[in-house]
């Protein structure tokens, strides 16, 4: 088979590019490459967190990040492995002034052979790159990227904790730093992903339910928005409402939206409802994603495995909180959760909604659904299983 055939099966697949692919070597270009990958091993190592010990999110750093440059005039400069290391801004930097500035969010497993795993790391790649069009921030070859994030974590494998229900967190983060005030595109661009490792969101494995503030007052995206793009500006406008709901004795909030209240997504997760429907058909169903909802990956993986199973109907359509007042009051919801990368699957017990508090019936049901999404999405993660979802470090 021809290399440019070889490489069009790699690129589509987003597997690592096998050297002799490459072609020439370079550094600026349209995209950066993982062959031309610089490596700089820190001389300070920290101290990684010993066995047991207790892993709070996004606290503690490995001992190196992948950084990126990229200037209008050049392009895409040579990808660098370095020790872990603060940043440099100008202090009229575009991400720092106007939010121009995107993040994602996967991880790697270390299962029970000692093998580290990405989980589905294309469809962050893929939504990377939706938000990088949005921003019009400098797009990249999403394959390359994903190369250059598994060899860091090659790097620093010895920090994926092996304990039950722990993890290495994968941030990569694309912001723009054009020293400038003026608003419009930028010429100047950096691109960097850190690791964290991570512990279970649920101690001992268990799973807590959460209660929601359903209050159609604030909103957290809109029609013709950036809803689908997971840009930092759309999370920090949100911690107001969170303490907003602390205030009235819930932990999240559930974010509605329009004159019939639409249900869109739970503090930053998306939401399920898994019911018997008005038509008698048991049904699980979460919001479509029509530009308001972010298409999280641990969303469509409940989507794909259910759809695998075939037991009972699985849609994505608009659900109103008139739809699940009415549900509730007839004794027809089971389970009411929001899934998303931290957590993977948060049951929902209870929604304060116009001065009403809602009983969600979910850990009266077992939580049949949510253990079985958990125990099911467990056996991939942590590789008791082959799985084309999963990509070996």
């Amino acid at each position: 088979m021809a290399a440019t055939a070889l490489g069009q099966i790699w690129a589509r697949k987003l597997l690592p590019v096998p050297w002799f692919l490459c072609g020439p070597r370079r550094c600026a270009s349209s995209s950066f490459k993982a062959a031309d990958l610089q490596l700089e091993m820190t001389q300070e190592p920290h101290k990684k967190p010993g066995p047991g010990e207790t892993l709070m999110f996004g606290k503690t750093f490995t001992d190196h990040m992948l950084m990126v440059e990229w200037t209008l005039e050049k392009g895409w400069g040579c990808p660098h492995i370095k020790p872990f290391q603060n940043l440099t801004l100008h202090p009229a930097s575009s991400s720092l002034h106007y939010s121009i500035q995107l993040f994602e969010g996967l991880k790697a497993y270390k299962g029970g052979d000692q093998r580290v795993r990405l989980f589905r790391p294309w469809l962050n790649m893929d939504r990377m790159l939706r938000s990088t069009l949005r921003l019009c921030l400098p797009p990249f070859d999403k394959a390359e990227l994903l190369e250059c994030i598994r060899q860091l974590i090659q790097v620093d494998q010895d920090w994926v904790p092996g304990g039950a229900g722990t993890s290495l967190y994968v941030r990569p983060v694309l912001l723009g730093t054009e020293p400038s005030l003026g608003v419009g595109s930028i010429s100047q661009a950096l691109l960097f992903v850190i690791l964290c490792p991570v512990g279970s969101y649920f101690p001992g494995g268990s799973v807590t339910p959460v209660s929601l503030l359903a209050d159609p007052k604030y909103i957290r995206a809109w029609v013709g928005g950036v809803g689908d793009c997971k840009l930092g500006g759309n999370y920090g406008p949100t911690v107001f409402v969170q303490q907003e709901a602390q205030k009235k004795g819930c932990e999240q909030v559930l974010w509605l939206y329009g004159p019939d209240h639409q249900l869109t997504e739970v503090g930053t997760m998306n939401i399920f409802v898994y019911w018997t429907h008005e038509d008698g058909a048991l049904e699980l169903v979460t919001p479509p994603l029509d530009g308001i909802i972010l298409p999280g990956v641990v969303r469509q993986s409940l989507l794909d495995l259910a759809q695998s199973w075939g037991e009972f109907r699985v849609v994505e359509r608009k659900i109103t909180m008139k739809e699940l007042v009415r549900a509730l009051e007839e004794g027809r919801v089971r389970e009411v959760f929001g899934s998303g990368t931290a957590c993977q699957v948060s049951p929902v017990h209870r929604i304060l909604y116009q001065g009403q508090q809602l009983h969600i019936p979910t850990m009266e049901n077992g939580p049949e659904l949510i253990l079985r999404f958990q125990k099911e999405l467990k056996a991939i993660q942590y590789g008791t299983g082959a799985h084309e979802w999963i990509l070996p470090v």
